[in-house]
């Protein structure tokens, strides 16, 4: 019996060390090689020496903030189009790379309602002048490279949420009669009830339209970018104009077609010498389902977020850059995810999951993107912004709570998933193995971090880790 007993206790004692070395776990992606599949796991190191200024990582769990909504990227038409110009096996192998939830597991995404910037050329839903009804609504169009690139992401994560906005509405809607500019005068809707109905309507049939494709669409920015007077798709729309919209056409004919969609003021963005968008002072804002905001200022979500602390605040877009999808860019990507999540947004999402080898939009000009499709040789190009969004998504999930945390001087990401892990994600730019210092619930470890990678610290066990 003693025998027995002490082999037991044997056996116990094992797992017990065996859990507490798997404590703490660190899994991190090289900023300069990008790759298919780019994190890996470091092993845990502990480390006796000084900790150099600028290397202390605090968390404080019970500082709990918003519930994350998820991470991902936007879909166009231009990337649908390379994609499809890929064989089976190659698309199937990309996709899973970007949506299972074993590898990037992207969870919240965007398109585009018509043609974006990289739509191949200008088009809408609704292309015959004066058809209030929508009686030849159609997305037709979306089913040659759209909605396979959507159904194919949907076919890997069914519980993916993605969201949608306009770049302009149909050109007949507009006082130009065309969904581009630059017209400063004339970039705009007509302001006729009848117009707002008509668009009402097209944003219930889209809806519909796209679950019918097995598609769903679980939130509507109603216009992107409301201040852009661009020669792509754009619509000048003041926030008041937006607001109507949305409140006396779009949620009654939602509530009528008995939609589950969300409406979202947005997507604002504070650029150039657009200082403060006006929807910080609209007493009627709240009455939609959040707003959504990109290349926007910390400071300002933070202050929409305490003008309405009931509100969710979203983020819409990542920074384009200029096509170059060098790693200096994506050495900064980690800071812009970090400051509109610590903001209090409830995701992140990247521009352009998928272009072709030309980087370029259909008005001919070039941006960064996650992968490049070359469709002549059928290769796939992984840049250095993926390995960055593969592992921030693959940590950072939906359900997760942000916690309180510092860094000195670096970007800092932390969250608590449901069942108390913490999982920190941080920067080492160093060309060398640095070591830090976790404080956490009062204990502390110092430990070595990867060279040249961004890195998450997953912690399973925050009660007993820390010495």
């Amino acid at each position: 019996m003693k025998k027995i007993v002490f082999t037991l206790l044997a056996v116990m004692l094992f797992f017990v060390i065996r859990a507490q070395d798997n404590q703490i776990q660190i899994f991190y992606a090289s900023l300069d090689n990008p790759e298919a599949n780019p994190v890996k796991e470091f092993a845990f190191k502990n480390y006796e020496g000084q900790i150099g200024w600028g290397h202390d990582i605090e968390v404080i769990p019970d500082y709990t903030f918003q519930t994350i909504e998820g991470i991902g990227g936007a879909f166009n038409e231009i990337g649908g189009e390379a994609l499809l110009s890929l064989d089976k096996k190659q698309q199937d192998e990309l996709m899973n790379n970007l949506f299972n939830a074993e590898k990037a597991g992207f969870t919240f995404c965007r398109t585009a309602i018509g043609a974006s910037d990289f739509g191949i050329d200008a088009y809408s839903y609704s292309e015959v002048a004066e058809d209030y009804e929508m009686k030849n609504f159609s997305v037709d169009r979306d089913k040659k490279y759209v909605l396979p690139y959507l159904q194919a992401a949907f076919a890997i994560n069914p519980q993916l949420k993605l969201f949608a906005s306009p770049w302009s509405p149909p050109a007949w809607m507009k006082v130009s009669n065309s969904m581009t500019g630059p017209d400063a005068q004339n970039n705009k809707m007509r302001a006729d009830k009848n117009i707002y109905k008509a668009y009402a309507t097209y944003f219930v049939k889209y809806v519909q339209a796209y679950a019918e494709n097995g598609v769903k669409v679980s939130r509507i920015c109603i216009q992107n970018e409301t201040d852009a007077d661009t020669n792509y798709p754009s619509c000048v729309m003041e926030p008041d104009e937006l607001l109507n919209i949305g409140l006396n056409y779009m949620k009654p004919a939602f509530k009528k077609a008995k939609l589950q969609t969300e409406i979202y003021a947005g997507t604002f963005r504070v650029a150039k010498n657009f200082v403060m968008p006006k929807y910080l002072l609209l007493n009627d804002a709240d009455k939609l389902d959040g707003i959504g905001v990109q290349y926007t200022a910390p400071c300002y979500i933070q202050e929409a977020q305490l003008k309405f602390p009931e509100y969710k605040i979203m983020h819409t877009e990542g920074n384009c850059f200029g096509g170059k999808n060098a790693v200096k860019e994506a050495e900064s990507r980690l800071k812009e995810i970090s400051d509109n999540i610590n903001a209090n947004c409830t995701n992140f999402c990247y521009w352009n999951m998928i272009l072709n080898e030309t980087t370029k939009s259909g008005w001919d000009w070039n941006q960064n993107s996650l992968i490049n499709i070359d469709r002549t040789h059928k290769t796939i190009q992984y840049n250095p912004d993926y390995n960055v969004m593969y592992l921030v998504s693959k940590f950072v999930k939906p359900g997760d709570v942000r916690v309180g945390s510092m860094a000195s001087g670096r970007p800092i990401i932390s969250v608590k998933d449901e069942k108390g892990a913490i999982k920190i994600i941080i920067q080492n730019t160093s060309e060398q193995e640095e070591a830090y210092m976790l404080k956490l619930n009062g204990k502390k470890t110092k430990f070595l971090a990867p060279a040249r990678a961004i890195m998450a610290i997953v912690v399973n066990n925050t009660n007993n880790t820390m010495k």
